[in-house]
């Protein structure tokens, strides 16, 4: 009875602190998704881009994210990405798409995605990544903080490193629409509200200082909008008038009331069906 009680004692305590990752299988993809309970890196077979050529507007963007990654695939040092600005103008299909890019040239480059809600287990992640022969582009879309969010202090993990330092061997890219990570609303509380106001707002606002690269994204005109489209309708071959298709697409945006890349391909998506183009 003894042993039996001392068994079940030791399955729950297994269930509740489940064995380590096993090394990954970094060869089985290249990229991966970062899950947490249980820890796990999940291949992703497919990955969801455009190819680099089909982002227009964004040259200035594009080309030194693109040459910072060559030199990081090349074994070279390089800078952590903050790609911040405005919605749907292609800050994450940019990281995908440089990936994507790179991968014939490097095939050890391996990009893998992180959740901001995962953000607190980063450092169990890095661990894995630092043992492994390969280099990483860690990648977090959409990363923000709100008020009483703490995982700012994991951030800081990946960006410095701690007593061991940032991987040698792992760059961090981050996609955000907001400049310094957190609404402006909270830096002005901090200001009101702190014993010393000018600390408070350091520590937070200095995160996004430790980005080598920051990447504007602004909203396009009209004529970048149009351009975005014809370059889609040139690289599927989806032949329209092009008075009516000038016509349909301003239309288009003028419902959503806005213009962005991501309205663009929304209209093309639809474009393409009507006419009968399967995308890939």
């Amino acid at each position: 009875m003894e042993d039996q009680a001392l068994n079940r004692i030791a399955d729950a305590l297994e269930r509740m602190a489940p064995a380590p990752l096993a090394a990954p299988d970094f060869n089985a993809a290249s990229a991966f998704v970062w899950n947490v309970e249980p820890d796990r890196l999940e291949p992703v077979t497919q990955v969801s881009r455009v190819d680099l050529d089909l982002l227009v507007g964004i040259n200035r963007s594009r080309d030194t994210l693109l040459d910072n990654t060559r030199r990081f695939a090349g074994g070279f040092k390089a800078n952590n990405a903050l790609l911040w600005g405005a919605r749907g103008m292609g800050k994450s299909s940019l990281v995908k798409a440089v990936h994507g890019t790179l991968q014939a040239e490097y095939p050890d480059l391996k990009l893998v995605e992180l959740q901001r809600e995962d953000m607190g287990s980063v450092a169990r992640l890095l661990n894995h990544l630092r043992a492994a022969p390969h280099r990483f582009i860690l990648f977090c879309d959409d990363l923000s903080f709100s008020h009483d969010d703490q995982h700012y202090k994991s951030l800081k993990a990946v960006l410095d490193g701690g007593i061991e330092g940032r991987p040698e061997n792992v760059v961090f890219y981050a996609t955000s629409n907001r400049r310094h990570l957190m609404p402006r609303d909270m830096i002005e509380n901090e200001r009101s509200s702190a014993i010393n106001p000018s600390e408070a707002v350091e520590e937070k606002v200095s995160l996004s200082d430790r980005f080598g690269l920051w990447l504007g994204f602004h909203p396009c005109d009209q004529d970048e909008y149009l351009a975005m489209i014809d370059r889609y309708c040139g690289a599927y071959d989806v032949s329209v008038d092009p008075a009516t298709l000038r016509a349909e697409a301003i239309e288009w945006q003028a419902t959503r009331g806005a213009r962005s890349g991501r309205v663009a391909w929304q209209f093309f998506v639809d474009l393409a069906g009507r006419n009968g183009v399967h995308i890939n």
